[in-house]
């Protein structure tokens, strides 16, 4: 019998050869479902709003009539006022010259017919009022507002 080298009977302590990383398995993709209804369109872009003057309904109050008109300009309240008003006597005069203005410029800052009625003067507010109702009537329908 021949011999030949010796084995050795420990285990190697040298390791494993490295292995390199395997590209994942392509994943079978599901089919995008196909949509079942048309997409939404975009809204389209609102047009400009050119300037509106409209005029409220005349009002007859206790001491005379009352007509509101609105200027509107890029959907929002520019001017109002009060382009018939009672007169008549001094008193009258009076209490409207202070008053009408007062309405006007309220409506201007609240850019609605949310407006207070002015002491002294209530007869013409709520014929003001009325008249620049009919008139954001009027504002809404002919699409300023």
């Amino acid at each position: 019998m021949t011999t030949g080298p010796a084995r050795s009977t420990t285990p190697s302590r040298s390791r494993p050869p490295a292995r390199t990383p395997r590209p994942a398995a392509a994943q079978p993709t599901k089919p995008t479902p196909e949509p079942t209804s048309t997409p939404t369109p975009k809204p389209k872009p609102k047009p400009k709003r050119a300037s509106v003057t409209v005029n409220g309904g005349l009002v007859d109050t206790q001491y005379g009539p009352v007509q509101v008109q609105l200027r509107i300009r890029g959907g929002r309240i520019v001017a109002a006022d009060a382009i018939v008003a009672p007169k008549g006597d001094s008193r009258t005069d009076s209490i409207n010259s202070q008053a009408v203005p007062q309405l006007n410029q309220e409506v201007v800052q609240a850019q609605s017919g949310r407006i207070d009625t002015v002491s002294g003067a209530t007869f013409t507010s709520a014929g003001y009022q009325s008249s620049l109702q009919s008139a954001l009537d009027a504002a809404h329908q002919a699409g300023a507002l």
